[in-house]
């Protein structure tokens, strides 16, 4: 996701001005230098730059850009020693007034105001802008982000979101673009499972994928996880959803079992089915380890082979 978005942004950016100074940041140094080549031989004229630490980025940036695993990786980057609050404390006053940070990681809600807060107390700026939209969606800069934050820093944001995204829709105060993200993947979670379930009780019928997919498309049972991520090969012959190639390319499993369990967590009362989703996607990357890094429409194959 990230590397996507950075393409479009880096693009569209050298695009408007060729003088824009880029700068990339990677825990694994190898992925940012395959990013660079790749994007220098597309670009050979543009100014962009690895840098191996948060702090480091912080002082070449104005607008830093963050998309990690979960909230301990955003702990980290944020308020470890070398991390960006310690780096925004060195800067002057007008320097740091000037910078804004945009975190589009989904994480706990409390991790990301309490960082939030810490941020804006040096003076800086700080949204959290969760991504909806997959892989797909950041390849093709089509993205909705989920931003929380004061009006200002929304609209001081939105001008760089715009260039990777077509949706930027301000959720709120701090934290609300998580939530409303959190809200979304229960309902993305709890819909794979039973799209992988029709599609398997539509082969026990006889019924053609590719049939059977064009009518839940056109019909009531109409969903993302069914007319884009749709878990069985040959169902969508127009479209070349994870489970073409493998369910490689995707949104991982680990993940989709990440955000349900931030739900469960930030619930006051039950949530009866994302429970029982949850629960699935746990089995599934306890079971077969191999699928926690895949796409996650590959319960598919765990309900499948169950």
């Amino acid at each position: 996701m990230g590397s996507e978005m950075a393409y479009n942004l880096f693009s569209k950016k050298f695009a408007q001005s060729a003088d824009s100074h880029l700068i990339v940041c990677d825990a694994v140094p190898e992925s940012a230098v395959s990013f660079r080549q790749n994007f220098l031989s597309q670009f050979p004229g543009a100014s962009i730059d690895i840098v191996r630490t948060p702090e480091e980025a912080v002082r070449s940036s104005e607008t830093v850009i963050t998309m990690l695993p979960s909230s301990p990786q955003v702990k980290t980057v944020y308020c470890d020693r070398n991390g960006i609050i310690s780096a925004l404390k060195g800067l002057k006053n007008t320097e740091s007034q000037r910078s804004l940070f945009i975190d589009s990681t989904t994480l706990d809600v409390g991790v990301a105001r309490q960082v939030a807060g810490d941020v804006i107390l040096t003076g800086a700026q700080m949204i959290d802008a969760p991504v909806s939209g997959g892989v797909t969606g950041a390849q093709a800069g089509t993205l909705s982000f989920l931003v929380g934050g004061t009006e200002g820093s929304f609209l001081q944001a939105r001008p760089t979101l715009e260039l990777m995204g077509r949706r930027i829709i301000h959720c709120g105060s701090s934290g609300a673009g998580l939530g409303a993200k959190i809200c979304n993947n229960l309902v993305l979670g709890v819909q794979q499972i039973v799209v992988g379930e029709a599609m398997l009780l539509g082969r026990q019928l006889g019924l053609d994928p590719a049939v059977l997919a064009g009518v839940i498309n056109s019909s009531t049972g109409s969903c993302w996880a069914s007319s884009v991520n749709n878990p069985v090969p040959s169902s969508l012959p127009d479209k070349s959803p994870p489970c073409e190639k493998d369910y490689e390319g995707g949104f991982a499993t680990a993940l989709m079992l990440k955000d349900m369990e931030l739900a469960m967590n930030i619930a006051k009362r039950g949530l009866p089915l994302g429970k029982a989703a949850r629960d699935v996607y746990e089995e599934v990357v306890r079971r077969r380890p191999e699928l926690g890094t895949k796409d996650f429409s590959c319960v598919y194959v765990h309900l499948k082979d169950s």
